[in-house]
């Protein structure tokens, strides 16, 4: 049997159940720290800021994780997919994700984000009742998602794949050769993951711009990047389907050792997306809507920025030996409560602060802080219920 046979016959076979992969334990906790900054900074920007203080620094931060960090996430969740599904009876597999996913964001979507939206409705009403507001949310609207829409859309994209699945094991296959090589050559693997979700995501970005959202009561996602995350979580499939260990995101493989190529290729994109900002502020006078040839440049370097981050960030936990426990191995556990429940104090911290004349770096940075303890700590409390380990 030829190599590329043996690879197809392996990437078909029934994927066993792997032990958990520590480096990708740690680099999901750091996502969720980037979210919960990202949502702490955000009120700072210079550029659409709603609070007295702003820091422009805080808009390079906001583009940077703006651009990757979501697609990253789809791209873990779906690492593990693929043996999960074909290990379990449909059933079984609709059982479980429903209790992941569906139950925490039908709670969230009814206590959560109203909560954490009342603090801004408060800024414009001072005298609305949250009563008043929760009953004018959830039955005439607008009903925000807030960032639980990655968990409905996370939950849609597992049921996909397991009907994919279905109709055939495998349609990974070609997926998992690319990673297969990838092992020796990363580059190959990038060019696969900038190819595909620039396919994925100019077209729909030209189309439908940067702005629009489909949205449908607590049912929201960003109409040009849809697709875009769907690429993401369908290579973070084929990725995980087998050989997980001979891969591209193998510690023994050249990924880790060539951590700091990626991360110059990350500044290089990083840099070209700023250029197009300059461009479209300084010398179009910020068009609205933005050309197209415009938006097919920009969309090309996002595409470019967002993989080569998601590589240089897997490379440098992959290089990490240390068996821990660090802080990310002590908020692994509770890092997928910690992201369902950040929001409403992130907001309500931000309400806090409104009114006090502090410079925006130091007000962030009493809000990320407050907003990492304040969530651990409530995520740790609600994981004590009986059965909550099973959801959170």
């Amino acid at each position: 049997m030829s190599h590329s046979a043996t690879i197809g016959a392996e990437a078909h076979a029934a994927p066993r159940a792997k032990a958990r992969n520590l480096s990708l334990d740690r680099a999901r906790t750091f996502l969720t720290l980037v979210v919960l900054l990202h949502h702490a900074v955000i009120p700072y920007t210079y550029f659409g800021h709603t609070d007295p203080a702003s820091w422009a620094g805080f808009d390079v931060v906001v583009l940077a994780t703006d651009s990757f960090f979501m697609a990253m996430f789809f791209f873990l969740s779906g690492l593990f997919t693929w043996p999960g599904i074909a290990r379990k009876a449909p059933s079984v597999f609709l059982r479980d994700r429903l209790l992941r996913l569906g139950l925490p964001f039908a709670i969230a979507a009814f206590t959560v984000i109203p909560l954490a939206y009342y603090a801004i409705a408060l800024r414009h009403d001072p005298g609305l009742s949250f009563t008043a507001f929760w009953w004018k949310t959830i039955t005439v609207g607008p009903w925000p998602s807030g960032p639980i829409w990655f968990v409905w859309v996370l939950l849609a994209f597992d049921l996909t794949a397991s009907l994919l699945y279905r109709v055939s094991a495998r349609l990974v296959d070609p997926g998992n050769r690319v990673s297969l090589r990838g092992f020796d050559q990363p580059a190959v693997f990038w060019l696969l993951l900038v190819v595909v979700t620039a396919i994925a995501y100019v077209p729909a970005l030209l189309y439908f711009g940067g702005s629009k959202w489909f949205e449908l009561g607590p049912f929201s996602v960003q109409a040009s990047r849809i697709l875009l995350y769907f690429a993401y979580f369908f290579i973070g499939v084929s990725v995980g389907a087998a050989n997980f260990d001979r891969g591209i995101l193998s510690a023994g493989g050249q990924l880790p050792k060539q951590r700091w190529l990626w991360v110059i290729a990350t500044l290089i994109a990083y840099c070209l997306m700023w250029g197009m900002i300059y461009i479209k502020r300084d010398i179009l006078g910020n068009p609205d809507p933005q050309p197209h040839w415009y938006q097919a440049i920009y969309g090309t370097f996002f595409v470019l920025f967002s993989s080569s981050i998601l590589l240089a960030i897997l490379a440098f936990f992959l290089h990490k030996k240390s068996p821990g426990p660090n802080l990310l191995d002590r908020m692994q556990a509770d890092a997928y409560g910690i992201f369902l429940v950040h929001y409403p104090i992130a907001l309500w911290i931000q309400y806090a602060l409104f009114d006090y004349s502090l410079p925006a770096i130091v007000k962030a940075t009493i809000g990320f802080v407050l907003t990492v303890i304040l969530s651990w700590g409530l995520t740790a409390a609600l994981r004590k219920i009986p059965g909550a380990s099973h959801v959170l």
